[in-house]
């Protein structure tokens, strides 16, 4: 891995396992201070630019939107903030999460009973089919 900085943006996604796409967006939402830019217009990444995208990706893998990652920057980057604005942010997502994942566990239960009233036989009859057709086995 090279140790000189700046790097450029395919540096940037390789380290912090965001796309250059994913980078740029973050930049046009605010998460990076002004990038300076090459004498042939390349885009040039310091340490903590690095270090905030590493920060993104890994807010985005734990589920947190966008509009999520930018409050969590910007409590990250505020040395006033206090912990119970952090986490009240948090709870408010894990709820969400539970709320998600209620749904899906709903769906899943009632995609279960349909797949128990189908015989999946070679018959052209099928309740799944009648029931996403609106018409109740």
């Amino acid at each position: 891995m090279s140790s000189t900085w700046p790097v450029n943006i395919g540096e940037a996604a390789r380290r912090t396992g965001l796309s250059a796409k994913q980078i740029r967006h973050c930049e046009s939402l605010g998460l990076l201070a002004p990038v300076n830019r090459s004498d042939a217009g390349y885009r040039q990444y310091t340490r903590s630019d690095v270090h905030t995208l590493q920060f993104v990706h890994r807010a985005r893998e734990l589920g947190f939107s966008m509009a999520e990652v930018q409050a969590l920057v910007g409590l990250w980057q505020r040395p006033g903030r206090t912990s119970a604005e952090v986490r009240q942010l948090v709870q408010t997502h894990v709820d969400d999460l539970g709320e998600r994942i209620a749904r899906m566990q709903a769906l899943q239960r009632s995609l279960l009973s349909l797949m128990a009233c189908c015989r999946g036989n070679e018959q052209p009859e099928c309740p799944i089919l009648d029931d996403l057709a609106g018409q109740r086995p």
